[in-house]
């Protein structure tokens, strides 16, 4: 007999995976790309172009399948693509060896097509899914107690990363593959949907214009509130700003900066310090600004989010003018951890403004508007980076998030 496991506690053991999951492929991923797949500068934008185009393309189409269809379907669906996705991309170094017909980037390209794919099917999905069967009242909490346990996943991750990277670079993403493939399976057996209540559609209507005329009702709902109106439109300029950073802090610290002569530690090394010391600090933060914000209060949400935008826009420029590697990893490690503590308080906020019945479709269209913004903003902070530097790069970054800034501050002064 299967023992119940409650929402909460499914989400949870969800984002602990994936977070252990995700660390364990990206924390030494450069070392595979670049030492045993051998991609060049303009292969590794490609890369990262073609997954934010996948999801741009596919984002939209996916939360209308969860809010048609099912949440929880849609989530399992993107844990097995995922799952194969991975697991491809980590085993091209031996499908290369067997046969050189197709190049290893071409291969790489399809599992970033993959990757994306099983991420929109994930995304917004599993969000949804949680606060439709746990209430509004008490997501805010959950999101919170989600993120600290998520970042344990994530420092795991980095060790499990480089004990495996250094056996062989691509064995990382098999794991991350068949970490994901068991999650898939583990959903299936535990993962239950008890309060998503199903569109209603006439009974010859097809599928496609099933999900066409909930894609329309989640953009009615967006047109309708000019909140999420605003936010999404804004979010372009928060994607383009976050492709900027980070694709380029650790060029800044390698090139601009430089590490210090008297430790005798490799680069890899110190990026490991880095990333886990912003986890272990990140940990200890969220469990500080879960007992001093009630998750359940927009008018207290509105106003963290003002006040930590201002301070991710205030760590950039400190980091865009750092005089010396000090300056720069204290800017970093702020970046990091106000990323860490703000994403869960923007998840509760965001699903406070959405309704039930369009949630998943509206948050991928917040989703989508994020990879717009990457794939478009994102070239040209680059492009800044090669004409001018990569400190005035970061400036720009910091700039890109100044719209949001004044939303927020706008929504906190109207909701006091």
């Amino acid at each position: 007999m299967k023992k119940n496991i409650s929402a909460s506690q499914i989400y949870i053991i969800m984002m602990f995976v994936l977070s252990l999951a995700n660390s364990t492929m990206f924390t030494t991923y450069a070392i595979y790309y670049v030492t045993k797949l051998g991609l060049n500068p303009l292969e590794l934008v490609l890369v990262g172009t073609v997954l934010e185009l996948t999801v741009l393309i596919f984002e939209g189409i996916t939360g209308v399948v969860a809010d048609t269809y099912s949440r929880r379907l849609s989530v399992i669906i993107g844990m097995f693509i995922l799952g194969v996705a991975f697991t491809l991309e980590g085993s091209i170094l031996w499908i290369t060896e067997w046969s050189t017909l197709i190049p290893a980037f071409i291969w790489l390209l399809i599992s970033q097509v993959m990757f994306g794919i099983g991420w929109t099917f994930v995304s917004g999905s599993d969000s949804a899914w949680m606060v439709d069967e746990v209430g509004e009242d008490q997501a805010g909490p959950i999101f919170m107690r989600t993120k600290q346990i998520a970042l344990i996943g994530t420092l795991l991750g980095i060790g499990i990363s480089v004990g495996l990277s250094i056996v062989a670079p691509n064995l990382p993403y098999i794991m991350g593959g068949f970490m994901h493939l068991a999650l898939g399976v583990f959903l299936i057996l535990f993962m239950k949907e008890t309060k998503f209540v199903k569109q209603e559609h006439e009974a010859n209507t097809s599928p496609l214009k099933a999900m066409g005329k909930t894609w329309l009702m989640g953009a009615k709902v967006v047109q309708s509130n000019p909140l999420l109106l605003i936010l999404i439109v804004v979010t372009l300029f928060s994607g383009a700003a976050s492709e900027g950073f980070d694709r380029l802090k650790e060029t800044f610290l390698i090139n601009e900066i430089g590490f210090p002569q008297g430790i005798a530690f490799s680069m890899a090394v110190w990026f490991g310090i880095i990333a886990a010391v912003s986890t272990i600090i990140g940990i200890f933060a969220v469990g500080w600004t879960e007992k001093r914000i009630d998750m359940s209060s927009k008018r207290m949400i509105s106003r963290a989010m003002f006040f930590l935008t201002g301070a991710r826009i205030a760590a950039i420029v400190t980091l865009a003018l750092s005089p010396n590697f000090t300056w720069a990893i204290i800017a970093v490690l702020a970046i990091k951890v106000i990323g860490i503590i703000q994403s869960p308080i923007y998840n509760t906020w965001l699903n406070m403004n959405v309704e039930s019945k369009t949630r998943a479709t509206v948050l991928s269209m917040v989703s989508q508007s994020d990879a717009l913004g990457q794939t478009a903003g994102g070239p040209l902070v680059g492009w800044l980076g090669n004409r001018v530097s990569i400190r005035a790069s970061l400036l720009a970054a910091a700039a890109l998030l100044s719209p949001i800034l004044v939303v927020f501050g706008n929504i906190w002064r109207k909701r006091s």
